[in-house]
């Protein structure tokens, strides 16, 4: 780990001045602030990340869990995964992002890891985490070998020639099925982005990730009021029950009536190149009735436009079968 200066910072303004002295909020930011840490200093071991000022935001009043006036839920940035997760209305009226956080890596990395941490966590892409390696999400350029290579946990929604990593996250996927809206300070005020425009497809510039400019900090995740009437959960499947990443995940929010559904949320974990809403399925669901033709059905929409490599074409009957049950599983609950 090369050496870098710490700065621990008292209040927002003082974290966002830091970070706007960075060129960018992206791949090779030379300010990074630190929480948990448990993605940030990982990647600094590797030298993947290096940057030249750390700025640690324990200290700011970030990690409050609360009611909005509307009756949807403020969490904060600082919020531990494991404070999230075993929150009480959390629990009650988003089962799904409860149970996104407690299916990932273990009790006590979700005692350290945060939110904000979380939305920003990076790829698990072995060339993206091997700085000896070229990957044009590290060293725009250099070329993404994954293609062609070893892709078998990859993505195969969302990709293009340039890149093909998947975001690694339960939570954001949870997130996005949810509709949760992030809340960031930066250095031209205050903004709040859904997390459908939050995080960005590689395209031709895979190192650009989100919306995040030099100087922002996430603040708050928003949640909004539960649907009345709704269920919701979450189903990963991964290569072993514990400490793995998904292979394929599903969060669904779904709403039936008389038999019949009125709403329907859908997100896709494991498989995209950020976490995968897929509206194609909620528009297939949609006044159909709860039953297993019109599950499939949704679950060939949403992988219509799947495109996979050399190692991972399982995913695309795998993601099927998650998306099927997870659906089955809210609908018969």
């Amino acid at each position: 780990m090369q050496a870098f200066t710490f700065l621990r910072a008292t209040d927002a303004r003082q974290a966002i001045d830091a970070g706007a002295r960075s060129p960018t909020a992206q791949q090779g930011a030379s300010v990074r602030f630190v929480a948990g840490g448990t993605t940030l200093l990982d990647l600094m071991k590797l030298h993947v990340e290096t940057p030249q000022q750390v700025v640690d935001i324990n200290h700011l009043p970030l990690d409050r869990i609360e009611r909005t006036p509307d009756g949807g839920l403020k969490i904060g940035a600082l919020a531990r995964n494991s404070d999230v997760a075993n929150h009480a209305e959390v629990q009650r009226d988003y089962a799904v992002l409860s149970q996104a956080l407690l299916a990932g890596a273990s009790a006590q990395l979700r005692n350290m890891a945060t939110t904000g941490g979380n939305l920003l966590q990076r790829t698990r892409c072995m060339y993206f985490r091997d700085e000896h390696m070229p990957c044009n999400k590290r060293q725009p350029g250099s070329g993404c070998p994954a293609i062609g290579g070893a892709n078998r946990t990859l993505a195969i929604l969302g990709a293009s020639e340039h890149c093909i990593a998947t975001n690694p996250s339960d939570q954001n996927v949870a997130l996005a099925a949810l509709e949760a809206r992030i809340a960031i300070h930066g250095a031209h005020g205050e903004r709040v982005v859904p997390i459908a425009d939050f995080f960005l497809l590689p395209g031709d510039t895979p190192d650009r990730e989100t919306v995040m400019q030099p100087g922002d900090l996430i603040t708050h995740v928003l949640l909004p009021p539960p649907k009345a009437g709704t269920r919701s959960h979450y189903l990963k499947l991964r290569d072993r029950a514990s400490y793995e990443f998904a292979l394929a995940s599903a969060a669904v929010v779904l709403g039936v009536d008389g038999g019949r559904i009125h709403h329907a949320r859908v997100a896709l974990g494991g498989v995209g190149t950020r976490p995968w809403r897929a509206p194609e399925a909620e528009q297939s669901l949609l006044g159909q009735p709860a039953t297993p033709a019109s599950f499939a059905a949704a679950a060939t929409a949403a992988l219509r436009d799947a495109r996979p490599q050399s190692e991972n074409g399982f995913k695309v009957e795998l993601a099927r079968r998650c998306l099927v049950h997870a659906l089955t599983t809210v609908a018969t609950a």
